[in-house]
């Protein structure tokens, strides 16, 4: 028990460590790759991307990157405290709030860029190179967080309407801004970049999340004065629907109650993290497929018991 918060500390500083580190490497491969490279990543750095390239060709001055994200994010995290677990929102905070340092960061000191604009630098290196950097997004993800932009207006979403298709909204944002980056660009090939350093950056980030997208099924076997509790761990904290099945302990006789249910990757971290702490026996496995909604049902009052301390 005395063990118990200094081990709370060590991670949590252990994800601060990361999050600076993923917002280094990220605001380094932007900055070094992307900027100088006439091509816009996906979401809100797509955004900030074209944003300082249209101020540096029709300005008097440069808007740099990372002032347009933060601004962009700010807001919606200000929003997210009231609907999103905490945790989620300083994660995301911390991460965003130190890419866009190191951005402007990186623009005062003039760190060396891979120009392909004036230099003799080859764009479709700088797009997969960009494209891997883009990618260590998934670290924030892995930890509770995420890079921010779109993926808080997703989280949100997913939280108040669980059944919707979070990915496919991400999905249209991106291509958006690609399409926002041919008519600033005005040039084929930076559609071409932008969606081979999108392709590489969703390889890359699921590197850290789960090697294929999909869901996962669980299988929870509790106790029947236990079930209740984890039933509505999975319905109130991940927004997820649930089906219980009732039987009997194949020795002991006594009642037990099979909780199934399916988790997106997204959530399977902070799932298996909550059973680690439960007298449960489960078994979960990936699933190739998913078809139909999940509602989530509302629970009468009363009827689930509230979260173990």
């Amino acid at each position: 028990m005395t063990h118990e918060p200094t081990s709370r500390v060590g991670r949590e500083l252990s994800a601060l460590a990361l999050l600076l580190l993923s917002a280094l490497l990220v605001a380094a491969g932007l900055h070094v790759f992307v900027y100088r490279a006439n091509f816009a990543p996906a979401g809100v750095d797509g955004i900030a991307t074209i944003v300082q390239y249209l101020s540096e060709k029709h300005l008097s001055f440069k808007i740099n990157a990372g002032l347009v994200s933060l601004a962009l994010n700010l807001p919606l995290l200000f929003a997210a405290w009231f609907v999103l677990h905490r945790r989620y929102v300083l994660y995301t905070l911390i991460y965003t709030v130190a890419l866009s340092l190191f951005l402007i960061l990186f623009d005062a000191v003039d760190l060396y860029q891979y120009d392909c604009i004036d230099g003799a630098g080859d764009p479709l290196i700088a797009a997969i190179f960009g494209g891997v950097a883009e990618g260590l997004t998934g670290i924030p993800l892995r930890l509770g967080g995420s890079s921010g932009g779109v993926d808080i207006v997703g989280s949100m979403l997913a939280k108040r309407a669980p059944h919707k298709n979070v990915e496919r909204l991400i999905a249209y944002v991106s291509y958006l801004v690609v399409a926002v980056a041919f008519l600033v660009y005005r040039d084929l090939e930076a559609v071409c970049l932008s969606v081979i350093s999108i392709f590489i950056c969703e390889r890359v980030s699921t590197v850290f999340l789960r090697p294929t997208r999909g869901a996962f099924r669980f299988e929870i076997v509790a106790k029947s004065e236990d079930a209740p509790r984890i039933r509505a761990f999975i319905l109130k904290e991940l927004s997820h629907g649930a089906t219980v099945l009732h039987g009997e302990g194949g020795f002991s006789g006594e009642g037990r109650e099979v909780i199934v249910c399916l988790v997106n990757f997204r959530r399977l971290p902070t799932l298996l993290s909550y059973l680690r702490g439960e007298d449960v026996f489960l078994s979960y496995s990936e699933v190739l497929g998913v078809l139909g909604n999940f509602d989530r049902e509302m629970a009468k009052p009363g009827h689930i018991l509230p979260k173990k301390d």
